[in-house]
């Protein structure tokens, strides 16, 4: 998939391991490389986990139209699909084979 970053700052923390050692720790940047590999080497949303480790899941209330996937507990990356138009089944869900580029968002904990 193609990875892109809402923001500049969040970028270059993500595209140089020192900076993201530094900003996150050892144990935060550990998952956060390993989740921006799986994410930029999958063809599709499909082929993300939805099960333990990376768990990536749709979110709700105001956070409806973003997923996630797990870092180190309790924090989460959050992304969008990038996708224009964004893939939907005929019943209005997200079409996750249809999506093949996400936006970063941020690192939260939505708990």
């Amino acid at each position: 998939m193609e990875v892109f970053f809402r923001r500049k700052q969040f970028q270059k923390v993500c595209n140089s391991e020192s900076v993201m050692l530094c900003e996150l720790g050892k144990k935060q940047a550990q998952k956060l490389k390993q989740r921006l590999l799986e994410l930029r080497v999958a063809a599709s949303l499909e082929e993300i986990s939805k099960v333990p480790p990376p768990r990536c899941h749709e979110l709700a209330g105001d956070r409806k139209g973003q997923l996630s996937v797990d870092l180190d507990h309790p924090f989460r990356l959050i992304f969008i699909p990038a996708n224009d138009p964004v893939p939907a089944k005929p019943d209005g869900g997200l079409d996750w084979a249809g999506v093949t580029s996400v936006e970063i968002l941020e690192i939260a904990d939505t708990h």
